[in-house]
C-alpha cells in the first residue's frame, strides 16, 4: 500500500525523524497562505501523486509546468498551484496517461550542503532488510546503479535488534562526513530503519536525504509502501489510502477477496493458485497472446466471488477473450461452472471464452457445460486452452 509524500512525512516526524515543515494544500488560495504561514523567503509546492520523478515531470496541458517547483512569493505558490490542481502530471513513473493532481504539499525551504539518496526494501537473498544509500541523491538509483554502481553503499540489518550504531557510523563515513554530521546521521539512520520495521514497510525511500548548512540531515522525500499482508497490525493506516490512486478494478477485486493485478494484455484470465495463473499467463505468451489481467479467486471462493470475479475481466474493454483455467482441489470444477453460468448470465459474454477443467468433479463439471447450451469453448489441457484463446482472437 502506498501513501503520498506529505502523509509519509507525518509519520516520519512522530516517529523522530528529522522533515521540513510543510503544509497540505488543496486550492491556490490555501497555497498563498501556507507561503506566508511558512515565514521564509523560500518555499516549494509539491504535486502528491503516487509516483517518483514528480520535480521532472510535466502537466499535460502545459510541458513548462513542472510538478515540484520552487517559489519566492504567496503569488507565485497561487499561480502555481493554479497550473497544478485539477491537472494531470506525467512522470517517469506514471506513463503516458499520467495522474491527476488533487493535492499540494507547501513546504520550507532549505539551506542544502549535500544530497545524498536513502533507501530501505527487504533482501530477499539475505531474509533481512537491507539500507541503501549513495552520494549521488536527487538521482533515479537505477541509473546510479548502472552507470555509477560503486557509489552505491548497503548495510544489512537484523530486523530485532536494528540498524547498530557502528553500522551508521560506518556508512556516514564512507560517504565522506565528519564531526557533528556523523552523529546526525547515526541518529538519523538508526531512527529511519526502525520506522521501516515497526511500521512493516515494503520500501522506504528518502531522495533525497539532504544534509543542511549546519550539518544536520533532513528528509526532503519520502516515498513509503506497507507489506499489505501486515496492515492487520496497523489498522489507522488504512485511513491513509487514496482510492483515486490506485486501479479501480484492484479495489473493486480486493473488497470481494479477489487477488487482481491488471496487465497490459487482450486475454483475460481466471484461475485458481498464484502458481498456476503464473503457468497460464508463460502459456498464453509462449503461443503469441497477451494476457490482459492476473486474477486468482484462491482455493474457496464462492459463487458469488466468482461472478464478481467475471465482471472485473469483462469491465476491461481491452479485454477480446477469457481463459478459466482451474484445478480442483478445495475449488470443485463444478462450483466454477455454476459461477460462470451465473456470470454468463448476468453479465453476459461477448467475446470468447474457454475454460480447462481439471480436479475435483471434473466429470460433473464438464457434463454441465456440454448441457448448457452456452457458447464455451472447451480445452483437453492447458496448452490446448492457451492455444485455443489465443486462436480465438487472432
Amino acid at each position: 500500500m502506498k501513501i503520498h509524500e506529505y502523509q509519509g512525512k507525518k509519520l516520519f516526524r512522530e516517529a523522530g525523524v528529522p522533515v521540513p515543515r510543510g503544509i497540505v494544500v488543496t486550492s491556490p488560495e490555501e497555497a498563498a497562505t501556507a507561503y506566508t504561514e511558512l515565514g521564509g523567503s523560500l518555499a516549494v509546492v509539491k504535486s502528491q501523486i503516487h509516483a517518483g520523478g514528480r520535480g521532472k515531470g510535466t502537466f499535460k496541458d502545459n510541458a513548462d509546468q513542472r510538478g515540484v517547483v520552487l517559489v519566492r512569493s504567496a503569488e507565485e505558490a497561487r499561480e502555481n498551484a493554479e497550473r497544478m490542481l485539477g491537472k494531470t502530471l506525467v512522470t517517469i513513473q506514471t506513463g503516458e496517461e499520467g495522474k491527476q493532481v488533487n493535492t499540494l504539499f507547501v513546504e520550507e525551504g532549505l539551506d542544502i550542503a549535500r544530497e545524498l539518496y536513502l533507501g530501505i526494501v527487504v533482501d530477499r537473498e539475505t531474509h533481512c532488510p537491507v539500507l541503501i544509500m549513495s552520494s549521488e541523491g536527487g538521482m533515479e538509483i537505477e541509473v546510479v546503479a548502472e552507470k555509477s554502481p560503486e557509489k552505491i553503499l548497503r548495510e544489512h540489518f537484523d530486523a530485532d535488534m536494528g540498524l547498530l550504531p557502528f553500522q551508521a557510523r560506518n556508512l556516514a563515513f564512507a560517504l565522506g562526513m565528519e564531526g557533528p554530521t556523523v552523529r546526525a546521521a547515526e541518529k538519523f539512520l538508526t531512527k529511519i530503519c526502525k520506522f521501516f520495521v515497526d511500521n512493516d514497510c515494503s520500501m522506504c525511500e528518502i531522495n533525497p536525504l539532504i544534509v543542511t548548512g549546519d550539518g544536520q540531515l533532513v528528509a526532503l522525500d519520502a516515498k513509503v509502501t506497507f507489506d499489505e499482508n501486515a496492515l492487520f497490525r496497523h489498522k489507522d493506516f488504512e485511513m491513509l489510502r487514496d482510492l483515486s490512486e490506485e486501479e479501480p478494478a484492484e479495489v473493486k477485486a480486493q473488497k470481494a477477496g479477489l487477488s487482481y493485478v491488471k496487465l497490459e494484455g487482450n486475454i483475460g484470465c481466471l484461475v485458481n493458485g498464484a502458481g498456476l495463473a503464473m503457468s497460464t499467463m508463460d502459456l498464453i505468451k509462449l503461443h503469441g497472446g497477451e494476457p490482459a489481467n492476473f486474477l486468482d479467486v484462491g482455493g474457496g471462493a464462492s459463487v458469488e466471488a466468482v461472478t464478481e470475479a467475471f465482471r472485473i475481466i469483462l469491465d476491461d474493454k481491452n479485454v477480446k477473450a477469457v481463459l478459466v483455467n482451474i484445478f480442483g482441489g478445495i475449488m470443485k470444477c463444478d462450483v466454477i461452472v455454476e459461477a460462470l453460468m451465473t456470470a454468463y448470465d448476468k453479465v453476459g459474454f461477448e467475446v470468447p471464452l474457454v475454460v480447462r477443467l481439471e480436479g475435483t468433479n471434473v466429470e460433473k463439471a464438464r457434463k454441465m457445460l456440454e448441457e448448457s447450451g452456452k457458447d464455451i469453448i472447451t480445452a483437453a489441457d492447458l496448452t490446448d486452452a492457451a492455444k485455443k484463446v489465443v486462436g480465438s482472437i487472432s
